[in-house]
């Protein structure tokens, strides 16, 4: 990753430093989501979040969406709980947002030092610095009936932002885990020798993980449309549960990041340093992990207002002692690229589409294309060499005129070996992950979730995923596992969604949540799995989050 490090350092020299404002991004599952997904939907037509599928958001930009929802003039009526939760989320963005002065203050501040305001253990909020610190914790006690033992989770860290003269921000999150997981997820980390979410880890008290989870990044400001971003961290494409691009599935990674964002349009082009394959299941004896890379570019334009387009490409690759610097070009076709140099590498391309309906409803969907021969799809012998995805989804607020009762439906089918290649070292994987869909490829799922937030502070959901699998077995690969070598399938022909025999799978999940303050969580939850004909099981938790996105077992 020299190469990305090099340029950054240029680019710092190089780029004009007439810094506009530059802001921090949400954290990772932040609870702003769920309003901003309400408020994309209600307001319809705002060319600001209609961008929400970049994520993690940009803190400036729902700033101003903000302002719009609650300015005198706006198109939209707020319920009750939106209202509440526009100012809380106005108190957990201080430095772009100007809240009530009364919410601001905390009435019992910590010896005047500590929680000065509601949403921040430390915060300071001058003229030209904003810094904020906060510890972040998340404790459950989990009870599940495949095992005898109390199972649990416990992680402890902190995360930090800050701004400097709205020119340049910083942001860093550290946490560290002690992980005893329901014997699904066990079974999960023992055969791909990795802790969803995590990166190195070494075994903890016989069944249970260790692990640090450690991201940073800094922003700038390059010109007036253009922002730069340096890092390590994960990222989303998507306005579905899933994506078909990339996903916060699996371990961070690192990253120099450009966003153009001009009139209706929104341009990324992002560098990727990614972690291949390895067997070493724990940490143990010091060694050099090899390297692979990715390059994506994301174009989406907003439209008309209520319609948003996007098209997405990505290749990844890998080079003994030698980085493809065709790949770094921002606007050229990866494809393009990828053929000019012998076409040896595994490369996508994607397009979505979303629109916004009666300020009521969202429709959306993506198709990702890995390979595909039109000569094979008008035969349809199922030739394995046809390898794509296709997502389409439903979000509809307020249901049957209840406020703050949100539905959600999404199907997503994936051909067998979609994500895989003949080389295994440019397969869609990162960190032992995939970096899309945790189930990898070869199913047909379909998820329904039911979101209500009755009064403030209660949360309340219902998710049921179901999915039909084609699972490699007896040594041979029929296209699930994208980590095999795509020279290694069955056969050729006859690889329909489900091949060889579909197996029927459910998890199903109810969770309840109190905020005791901002962003304290006392939750519970009860899940239901089923996989395949005989494995059934059920497992329950309890427990306190804060300042952290919820742990879920939703594969």
């Amino acid at each position: 990753m020299q190469i990305i490090k090099t340029f950054l350092v240029a680019s710092i020299f190089i780029l004009p430093f007439s810094l506009m404002g530059q802001s921090t991004l949400f954290q990772q599952g932040s609870k702003e989501n769920i309003l901003l997904e309400r408020l994309e939907i209600k307001l319809q037509t705002d060319t600001v979040l209609n961008f929400a599928q970049i994520k993690p958001f940009n803190r400036k930009w729902w700033a101003l969406s903000l302002s719009k929802a609650v300015d005198p003039g706006s198109p939209i009526s707020l319920s009750k709980v939106d209202q509440y939760n526009v100012e809380r989320s106005k108190i957990n963005n201080l430095e772009w947002t100007s809240p009530n002065a009364d919410l601001v203050k905390s009435r019992k501040p910590i010896f005047n030092t500590f929680y000065t305001d509601p949403a921040n253990f430390v915060g300071i909020n001058q003229k030209d610095f904003f810094l904020s610190v906060n510890p972040v914790l998340q404790l459950q006690a989990i009870k599940d009936d495949a095992s005898d033992e109390m199972l649990y989770l416990n992680t402890r860290g902190a995360m930090v932002r800050s701004l400097v003269a709205r020119k340049i921000g910083f942001q860093a999150y550290v946490t560290e885990t002690q992980e005893k997981a329901p014997v699904f997820v066990q079974d999960r980390i023992n055969h791909f020798r990795a802790v969803p979410g995590a990166g190195l880890n070494k075994i903890f008290k016989g069944t249970g993980r260790d692990y640090f989870d450690a991201r940073g990044s800094v922003f700038f400001n390059a010109a007036k449309y253009l922002d730069l971003q340096f890092g390590y961290d994960k990222m989303f494409l998507g306005n579905g549960y899933r994506s078909l691009f990339i996903s916060d599935f699996s371990n961070s990674h690192l990253f120099l990041n450009m966003n153009l964002k001009v009139w209706r349009l929104n341009y990324i082009s992002r560098i990727m340093e990614l972690q291949p394959q390895y067997t070493r299941r724990s940490l143990g004896a010091d060694t050099l992990f090899s390297k692979k890379y990715m390059s994506l570019h994301y174009l989406s334009i907003n439209a008309p207002k209520w319609l948003t387009l996007g098209f997405f490409e990505g290749v990844v690759f890998g080079r003994a002692n030698k980085f493809e610097f065709a790949y770094l070009n921002p606007v050229m076709l990866l494809r393009v690229a990828e053929l000019q140099i012998g076409s040896p590498d595994n490369a996508f391309i994607g397009f979505d589409v979303k629109a916004n309906i009666a300020k009521r409803v969202q429709v959306y969907g993506q198709v990702m294309v890995d390979e595909f021969y039109t000569k094979y799809i008008r035969e349809k012998k199922g030739w394995w060499g046809n390898k794509w995805a296709f997502q389409g989804g439903l979000k509809y607020i307020d249901v049957a005129g209840i406020n703050n009762l949100d539905l959600q439906l999404e199907a997503n089918w994936i051909r067998p070996f979609t994500y895989a290649h003949s080389d295994t070292l440019a397969n869609y994987t990162h960190y032992n992950q995939p970096l899309a869909h945790p189930l990898m490829s070869n199913i047909k799922e379909y998820i329904f979730i039911l979101r209500y937030q009755p009064i403030p502070k209660w949360y309340a959901q219902a998710k049921v995923i179901y999915w039909k699998s084609g699972v490699d077995s007896a040594g041979t690969n029929y296209g699930n596992n994208i980590f095999l070598n795509s020279n290694t399938r069955s056969a050729d022909e006859g690889l329909f969604y489900g091949a060889p025999a579909a197996q029927q799978n459910l998890n199903a999940n109810l969770w309840l949540a109190y905020e005791v303050k901002e962003n304290l969580f006392l939750e519970a939850n009860l899940s239901a799995r089923k996989y395949g004909a005989a494995a059934k099981n059920m497992f329950a938790s309890f427990g306190l989050r804060w300042n952290m996105q919820r742990r879920e077992y939703d594969y």
